[in-house]
């Protein structure tokens, strides 16, 4: 009977860890409100931004690529900012890791930066989106082989040479983009982050129900300029 017991208790501790995980993406959801924030210097320098150089708002989000709620923002969100904000010049878009699910998260965090890195920032959001793209919709989190070397070298091979594939992974196994994953994750344990996604708008946490309220501090930000 105990021997038994033991054995029902591993997958309740498992269901209870995968619905930790769901609570925690879910309560990060940038349409759920909590306290407000401004973070006087919020650092971008050097992050991969959608818009132009000299945009005067700046959209920041911290995400996480296992993340199906982050999936979500990009498909459903991030064209409705780059219709409304990015492609008329008012603002840019950056995209800044948070990468708190598992192991998944951080290979995936760091084999983006070496894409970023050797091959731009235009390459780094073709494989941004793509990797979102192929996040799978019945994503299990205490899986840690899904985002794999294998898989994130064969998806950048959708959109690059093989030369060019072989720079990226080269300087991921070099550990490379290291420093830049580290920056990142400093920088959003600074800011108290616990979730994704989590959106700042010139440096103030966008504390929002929907996408009006979001436009709503988006436009005050373009007025202030």
């Amino acid at each position: 009977m105990a021997s038994n017991k033991k054995k029902e208790r591993k997958p309740q501790k498992l269901i209870v860890w995968i619905v930790s995980i769901l609570v925690i993406c879910m309560t990060a959801l940038i349409f759920i409100s909590s306290s407000s924030s401004t973070v006087e210097a919020l650092n971008v320098e050097n992050q991969p931004y959608l818009g132009q150089d000299n945009a005067p708002v700046q959209i920041v989000e911290f995400g996480d690529y296992k993340c199906p709620i982050c999936k979500n923002f990009h498909e459903e969100f991030v064209p409705q900012i780059q219709r409304d904000y990015v492609e008329n010049g008012q603002a840019k878009f950056y995209f800044v890791n948070y990468s708190f699910i598992n192991v998944d998260s951080i290979r995936s965090a760091k084999f983006a930066e070496a894409v970023y890195k050797e091959l731009g920032n235009d390459v780094f959001w073709e494989f941004h989106h793509l990797l979102f793209e192929k996040q799978p919709e019945d994503l299990k989190y205490e899986r840690m082989d899904i985002f794999t070397e294998e898989f994130l070298e064969q998806t950048l091979k959708e959109i690059v040479t093989e030369e060019e594939a072989g720079k990226v992974v080269s300087a991921f196994y070099q550990k490379e983009s290291e420093a830049a994953w580290n920056e990142d994750m400093k920088q959003a344990n600074n800011l108290s982050i616990t979730g994704t996604p989590t959106l700042y708008v010139n440096g103030q946490k966008f504390e929002g129900n929907n996408y009006e309220d979001l436009k709503e501090i988006v436009e005050e930000a373009i007025e202030g300029e």
